[in-house]
């Protein structure tokens, strides 16, 4: 009489295969989404080429009319303005991408198959990173052409560029649970304009000094004023901050690495939580 051998269960996978299985899945969807854009070239056109059309019309219709700081060529003063505003509105982007898989039930697909669950939102973020440094990369050589300079070397400019990317990351885990969170890609559409203000309050465009007392407070702490600050003064640009600036502009560095860290923190675990509870 033969004996049948026990059922085992299989163990359950530590940590670090979580974190590897996660990783892997992330790095698949990552190169989806890559894949998507080379299928829809208009989109990728306009993503990458519509940063360089506003240096070009920025630099040269509002640089004959406003005064820098301190002097200056304005340009230069403009190019990181143009980088943060970027950088603020790419959030929005992410928000029409994900709202649309949502509404057409590619993320139920995704749901379906045997995938870690977090891969999903960390795959969309990882791949809108890859876009916002190509597009920061054809707005510097746009920037090149029309005058504007990193005057600290080298170092210090890919420091600028890091901040930028790290916030641009932390930005896209908003874009990602916005896009959770609306019904569809229509009302995602009816968000874009509320980034516009959101943006344009800020010192990327004009000093802040001129502004009433309540609008200068609004505009110092608003953090795509401290990303420009930061990388004003990494490029080596003119607009320094003053002694009387608030502390965000003044530490500009540590605000930017403080926001990031603090979306990060929240947006995160919002975005995988809701990705998740959204399946069941």
């Amino acid at each position: 009489m033969t004996t049948v051998p026990a059922f085992t269960a299989p163990a359950a996978p530590t940590v670090l295969e979580r974190v590897r299985w996660t990783f892997a899945d992330g790095l698949t969807l990552v190169g989806r989404e890559l894949s998507r854009m080379r299928q829809e070239p208009g989109t990728l056109v306009g993503a990458l080429v519509f940063p360089a059309i506003m240096v070009v019309l920025f630099g040269y219709v509002f640089g004959s009319a406003i005064q820098v700081p301190g002097g200056g060529n304005y340009r230069e003063y403009l190019m990181p303005g143009l980088f943060s505003m970027v950088t603020f509105t790419s959030v929005m982007a992410l928000t029409m991408q994900v709202a649309t898989d949502a509404s057409k039930g590619v993320m139920d697909r995704f749901r379906a198959m045997p995938m870690a669950r977090s891969a999903v939102p960390f795959g969309q973020t990882g791949a809108d990173v890859l876009t916002g440094f190509l597009s920061l990369g054809i707005m510097a050589a746009a920037g090149l052409l029309v005058g504007w300079r990193a005057h600290r070397g080298v170092l210090p400019a890919v420091e600028a560029f890091a901040l930028l990317c790290l916030m641009r990351y932390a930005l896209s885990w908003v874009g990602c649970y916005l896009g959770l969170v609306v019904k569809n890609e229509q009302t995602a559409d009816h968000l874009v304009p509320l980034s516009l203000p959101f943006t344009m309050l800020s010192n990327s465009f004009v000093p802040t000094e001129g502004m009433p007392a309540w609008l200068r407070f609004l505009s110092d702490w608003n953090p795509v004023s401290a990303l420009t600050a930061a990388s004003r003064g990494l490029f080596g640009n003119p607009g320094a901050a003053t002694g009387d600036a608030a502390w965000p502009v003044a530490h500009p560095t540590a605000a930017v690495l403080l926001w990031s860290a603090v979306l990060l923190a929240v947006f995160v675990p919002l975005s995988v939580r809701t990705y998740r509870r959204k399946g069941r």
